[in-house]
């Protein structure tokens, strides 16, 4: 059984509808990207998952509690980190731990505190007030404060907003690290597709109110890219690849040549040919990426 299970979940906020025939699932240790455009109900969503507010109608599980009857069991095993995290800023970073191990009756919260500061690297910033804090160092903390009770479950609501690359890399980084050391399930709502590409095991892709698609980068990749289109850079010129090859040339610039292949198959059998007579110094896919699922399931196309 999965770790959360949603089926046919709705929700309307007076005359409008916010989440309609939501379907969803996330099994145990998995990184869940949930995607889409703002006001697509990702919020919304995440919130009632955790029993802040209830449904209209439908089925909502988490590990096996019903969030909207047994809220504060969800509670107890989920951790959550949203845009603004909560943090006093009047408060040192280890005194913002220590304040809310107290409110979660952390056991051993002195160790607990001590080794998330050393993993989001925050031990040498433990003494300084929050508000002096950079961006990236309280999405850091805001994790840490979700991390304090060794959660099953955590929610991350827009965590990158505002880091820039190089605070988007590190957080990112973490998760993934904190994900593979403990096997606590993760879904991160973004929509910055291009972020998670390399980070979830799974995506459900959010629109209107609705989960139109889920699974994994490589079943959706099947479903969804039927004609590839890679760019190669190489001194080759185009006419054989259409004459003799039978592969369409969409576009040449300098040494650069696009082209579109029926199959990731004819990827060897052109550079075989190529490699025959013309070096190739790179190889780069350009439709295959999570972006372009997203465009294509979005579109209704399969391919």
């Amino acid at each position: 059984m999965s770790l959360i299970y949603v089926s046919k979940l709705s929700k309307r906020y007076g005359n409008e509808l916010i989440l309609k025939d939501v379907n969803f699932k996330a099994d145990e240790g998995e990184i869940i990207g949930l995607l889409g455009p703002n006001g697509a109900g990702k919020t919304t969503f995440i919130r009632l998952l955790n029993g802040v507010i209830h449904s209209d109608s439908g089925t909502i599980t988490v590990s096996g509690f019903n969030p909207a009857a047994q809220g504060d069991e969800v509670r107890k095993i989920s951790g959550i980190v949203t845009e603004s995290a909560g943090l006093y800023h009047q408060m040192s970073g280890k005194e913002n731990l220590e304040f809310f191990a107290g409110i979660y009756k952390v056991g051993a919260a002195k160790d607990q505190i001590s080794r998330l500061l050393r993993l989001f690297d925050l031990e040498e910033h433990q003494a300084k007030l929050v508000g002096a804090y950079s961006t990236g160092m309280k999405k850091r903390l805001g994790l840490a404060k979700a991390l304090l009770h060794n959660p099953k479950i955590l929610f991350l609501d827009e965590p990158t907003n505002g880091l820039d690359p190089e605070g988007i890399r590190i957080v990112l980084s973490y998760l993934k690290k904190y994900n593979k050391e403990t096997g606590t399930t993760i879904l991160i709502c973004s929509h910055v597709l291009h972020q998670l590409e390399t980070v979830c095991t799974s995506f459900a892709f959010m629109d209107r109110g609705t989960i139109v698609e889920q699974g994994r980068l490589k079943e959706l990749e099947e479903k969804y890219i039927k004609e590839l289109e890679i760019t190669l850079e190489t001194p080759f010129p185009i006419e054989p690849l259409h004459n003799i090859l039978g592969f369409e040339c969409l576009r040449k610039s300098d040494s650069y040549i696009t082209i579109k292949l029926r199959s990731k198959e004819d990827i060897s059998v052109l550079l075989k040919e190529i490699l025959k007579s013309h070096p190739v110094y790179s190889v780069v896919h350009e439709n295959n990426s999570l972006e372009s699922i997203y465009f294509n399931i979005r579109e209704g196309g399969n391919g």
